[in-house]
């Protein structure tokens, strides 16, 4: 490759033993009186549980059944009948049992000496009292309905004004940014599709990528749809397939809001950025994340193979997907700092995701600062001039760029790079690989100056130099 080339119940109590040790007769009254045999009562079958009242719990150790996935919390499996329910509220979403408390504790049978068993009855009933009593209290109030207690759904809706968004907040950002977003509808000889783009004049220039539009260019059609629903032709001015940069215009639309640009030789890894668009031609969709890194060389765009872009891109997190492609990414200023271009999206081996490509937090952009220049120039003369060096380059094994051809004439050979050098250095940007020095090339002007550092610690003094880019 050259540096030219573009590259997811509460417990029962047990009223059976309580009425049976009820009718126990008084020992004190009638010592005659003959005890009732024990085994009677040891052997007296146990209430049934109440098929009312479902059982509730699981045992630890229970198997657990999957969740009704449709279900608001799921299907819960049985278990322990009197076991509290347990607040969990993601239970049903990934199957997690409930962890049992301990039961109703098995009433004592009482002694058989008289004071002891009505004493052992007034307790006892004081205790199903007491409980009885709550337990009624506690339906009574869950069954007023609307009685003394609060209900949001019975309130009137609020008619405060919502207050306006801070200064600095995604809220405001969209305010300020969206008006200026377009989708661009494309159509060619054989294909079509959808992408965005922003105004960056009153008098109708709109930047977008070049992959956007380029359906269009041999007598294809773009028609661009503004927020307030405005539709209007919009004309290709000039497209760059090298930054992956073009310039559409409009004509005839009122009332057009510029954006306004940023400096992204500022952005910093963790900035909060926000990215506009129209994913999967839902217009006017806003997303927010951070600048994962910078410098991040990234081959995208151009569908035919010696025009693949290859772009020193800012990446980020925030959600980007196709028809985002020449949107805004902007800082928390509104101001814009990138392009939206391209996505990093691995394919599912499960034989799913195969069509287009979506979002897995992995997105890239062009830094305005490079996109500016471009546009400006193809706005000026409806062309665009590539910075490039005359050098053949390829990957070293011991990491950097080998030169591998020096075309005569060309400022590599003028700088003095001969075959063999490998650069690992473009000023104080480190160059990993090839493209990492032909992106940190096509990221400056030609005419500019630069230190390219070799692997043997010397440096070269490069004046960079330009030549039309050819648009096919």
């Amino acid at each position: 490759m050259t540096e030219n080339d573009d590259p997811g119940a509460k417990p029962h109590s047990d009223d059976a033993s309580q009425n049976a040790d009820a009718r126990q007769p008084d020992a004190s009254q009638n010592s005659e009186a003959r005890q009732p045999d024990a085994s009677l009562n040891a052997d007296a079958p146990r209430p049934a549980e109440d098929d009312a009242t479902p059982p509730r719990g699981t045992p630890l150790g229970a198997q657990q059944q999957p969740p009704n996935p449709w279900s608001a919390q799921g299907q819960q499996p049985s278990g322990y009948p009197w076991t509290q329910p347990a607040a969990q509220p993601y239970a049903a979403q990934y199957g997690t049992g409930s962890y049992p408390v301990p039961g109703s504790p098995q009433q004592q049978r009482p002694s058989r000496g008289a004071g002891k068993l009505v004493a052992g009855v007034a307790v006892l009933a004081l205790l199903v009292g007491g409980g009885a009593g709550w337990g009624a209290g506690y339906i009574a109030t869950q069954n007023a309905g609307g009685g003394g207690g609060y209900n949001a759904l019975n309130q009137p809706v609020s008619n405060q004004p919502i207050p306006p968004a801070p200064a600095g907040s995604v809220e405001a950002v969209a305010q300020k940014v969206s008006p200026s977003v377009v989708e661009l509808v494309v159509a060619g000889s054989q294909e079509q599709g959808e992408g965005s783009g922003f105004v960056v004049s009153t008098d109708g220039y709109i930047v977008t990528n070049n992959h956007v539009v380029q359906v269009a260019a041999n007598g294809g059609s773009i028609q661009a749809v503004f927020p307030d629903g405005t539709k209007a032709p919009a004309s290709i001015v000039g497209r760059d397939p090298t930054t992956d940069v073009a310039v559409v215009k409009v004509s005839g639309v009122n009332n057009l809001r510029p954006v306004e640009l940023g400096n992204s030789d500022n952005t910093r890894v963790g900035q909060t950025v926000v990215a506009f668009g129209s994913p999967f031609e839902l217009a006017g969709t806003v997303t927010s994340g951070i600048v994962s890194a910078v410098h991040r060389p990234v081959r995208a765009g151009g569908s035919s193979g010696d025009q693949t872009t290859v772009m020193s891109a800012i990446q980020t997190d925030a959600a980007i997907n196709p028809g985002n492609s020449g949107g805004p990414l902007t800082n928390l200023a509104g101001q814009v700092v990138g392009i939206n271009s391209a996505i990093y999206s691995p394919q599912s081996s499960s034989g799913m995701g195969q069509g287009e490509a979506t979002n897995a937090g992995i997105g890239f952009a062009i830094p305005i600062s490079q996109a500016q220049r471009t546009a400006q120039e193809i706005i000026r003369t409806g062309k665009a001039t590539q910075t490039y060096i005359g050098a053949g380059v390829a990957d070293a094994q011991s990491g950097g760029a080998l030169i591998q051809r020096v075309e005569p004439g060309s400022p590599a050979e003028q700088a003095g790079l001969k075959v063999g050098d490998v650069v690992t250095k473009v000023d104080n940007l480190l160059i990993d690989n090839a493209d990492g020095l032909v992106a940190a090339i096509r990221t400056r002007a030609p005419n500019d100056k630069a230190t390219l550092t070799l692997s043997d610690n010397r440096t070269i003094q490069i004046t960079l130099g330009g030549q039309p880019v050819q648009v096919r």
